[in-house]
């Protein structure tokens, strides 16, 4: 068993004000952290009004070199010792997408693109185009997904039976069932689940949105281990036991044993797709 000290940061981004963005959450992290997960598109926030404008943010980050969040992400990384996964606008070619990145404090990187897109990111972003990837880091395995992501049970099992002890689950969420949902994510894959969200609202289209808040850490049997409020920015810290590899849900029922794949349907009938 390994024990980690997890933080889950919630902040009140500033639409476009990227450089306190990053200094507000960073500053957020505390001492002696080995993870710590920001929100999604937490440098930029996340209302942009045109897809041009969006990649006026986005970084380039499978590049040797990362971009300037990208940069400070490492460098804050390597000054303390705390592997840290945030969300950003990513290019790459021509192609825009909402990722998130891992940092570790060696300065080595692992890249999420977000899978299920929200509303309007269908007119910003393409898909994510690299499955469900997970990464060793902290001494475990960490798996990613973005926001929606979480309405879909294949995210988190997919990242669960690709070995993902922890996801990391950076987030601007709008609607209110997330973090309930999220409990059920850890029962049902014996994962723990950190939900980084943000709070405030965004009004720069004529679409107001108003973000839901309440990040969380949520043990593998779906304890709530911390939480923040709905209006409140800071972090929520927890410390995790890791108990890699192992899914008896009960002495006699093993999560993965127990399936019976071949009474599953794995497309909806014809005349509901």
């Amino acid at each position: 068993m390994k024990k980690l000290q997890i933080a889950a940061i919630q902040t009140h981004p500033e639409f476009g004000a990227v450089d306190r963005n990053i200094d507000t959450a960073l500053g957020f992290v505390p001492q002696g952290c080995d993870l710590a997960v920001l929100p999604e598109l937490f440098s930029t926030g996340y209302q942009f009004t045109s897809r041009a404008e969006a990649l006026g943010f986005a970084e380039n980050l499978t590049a040797d070199q990362p971009g300037p969040t990208g940069a400070r992400l490492a460098q804050f990384a390597g000054d303390t010792g705390t592997t840290v996964v945030a969300g950003l606008a990513e290019v790459c070619g021509d192609t825009l997408y909402n990722s998130a990145v891992l940092v570790r404090p060696d300065g080595s990187r692992g890249l999420y693109r977000k899978v299920h897109l929200y509303y309007d990111e269908k007119s910003l972003f393409a898909p994510g185009d690299l499955g469900f990837p997970v990464f060793a880091a902290c001494g475990t395995t960490i798996g990613l997904m973005i926001c929606f992501d979480w309405i879909f049970p294949e995210a988190a099992r997919s990242l669960a039976f690709g070995g993902a002890e922890i996801i990391c689950h950076p987030s601007n969420l709008l609607l209110p069932w997330c973090q309930a949902a999220m409990v059920t994510r850890s029962q049902e894959n014996m994962v723990a689940i950190v939900t980084s969200n943000r709070i405030g609202t965004e009004n720069r289209t004529g679409t107001p949105l108003a973000f839901s808040g309440r990040s969380q850490i949520v043990s593998r049997m779906g304890d709530r281990l911390a939480a923040k409020a709905k209006d409140d920015t800071g972090a929520a810290v927890a410390t995790l036991e890791i108990f890699e590899k192992d899914k008896l849900f009960t002495p006699r029922n093993d999560l993965w044993g127990d399936r019976r794949p071949d009474m599953y349907r794995r497309d909806p009938a014809p005349d509901q797709a």
